[in-house]
C-alpha cells in the first residue's frame, strides 16, 4: 500500500487537503467528509467535518475537530452527538452560513443574538457581516422624514388631553392633508 488509502466512510483518500488547503485527515484523524452530530442546547445537527472546518479554520468548531491540542472535542450525549451548551435558535443560522457562505435568518430570530454566538464560536467573517448589517439597521433616524402613517400613529396613540409635540421633526414629503393638528405643538424650542 502506498499511503493514499481510501477512507471507507467518505471515499476520500487520506492525506488529501480540503478545499481550504488544510489537510483535515492528517490534522485530526477525522475524514473531511465524515458526518458528525452536534447536540446544541438539545437540538441535534448533522454536518460534515469539512463544513465545520472549511470556511473558518480558526473557529472554535474547527479547532474542536482539528484536534491540534487547542480545543478538545466536548463530551458526547447518549446518541454520540458532541454536546455544545449554546442556544440552538442562534446556532442554526451559523451552521447554515458555514455550509453555503450566505447568512439567512428567519425574521423571528434576533440578528444580535446570532452575532453574539458567531463571536463565541469565532466565525469572524460572519461577525463582520452581521456588525455591518446591524450598523445599517441602527442608522440614526434624526434626518429621516416621518411618513403620513407615522404621524397618524402618533396622533392616535396620544391622549386628547395631552399636547403632542412635533418639534424639530422632519415632515417633508409627508402628505398631511385633512389631518387635525389643532392640539399639536410645532414650535421650535428656543434655548437661551
Amino acid at each position: 500500500m502506498d499511503g493514499d488509502q481510501e477512507d471507507s466512510v467518505s471515499g476520500a483518500k487520506s492525506g488529501e487537503p480540503s478545499p481550504t488547503g488544510i489537510n483535515i485527515a492528517n490534522a485530526s484523524g477525522f475524514s473531511p467528509n465524515r458526518w458528525v452530530k452536534l447536540n446544541v442546547g438539545g437540538q441535534i445537527y448533522a454536518t460534515t467535518i469539512d463544513t465545520l472546518v472549511g470556511r473558518e479554520p480558526d473557529s472554535m468548531l474547527a479547532r474542536m475537530f482539528l484536534q491540534d491540542g487547542s480545543i478538545m472535542p466536548s463530551e458526547r450525549d447518549e446518541q454520540g452527538a458532541f454536546l455544545i451548551d449554546r442556544s440552538p435558535r442562534y446556532f442554526e443560522p451559523i451552521i447554515n452560513y458555514l455550509r453555503h457562505g450566505q447568512f439567512v435568518c428567519d425574521s423571528n430570530i434576533s440578528v444580535l443574538g446570532v452575532l453574539e454566538e458567531a463571536r463565541f464560536f469565532g466565525i469572524f467573517s460572519l461577525v463582520t457581516h452581521l456588525e455591518e448589517r446591524l450598523g445599517q439597521q441602527e442608522a440614526p433616524l434624526g434626518d429621516k422624514p416621518l411618513t403620513r402613517n407615522d404621524v397618524i400613529k402618533a396622533i392616535i396613540q396620544t391622549s386628547v388631553i395631552t399636547e403632542l409635540r412635533f418639534q424639530g421633526v422632519n415632515l417633508s414629503g409627508a402628505d398631511l392633508r385633512k389631518l387635525d393638528f389643532r392640539n399639536i405643538n410645532f414650535k421650535i424650542p428656543r434655548f437661551s
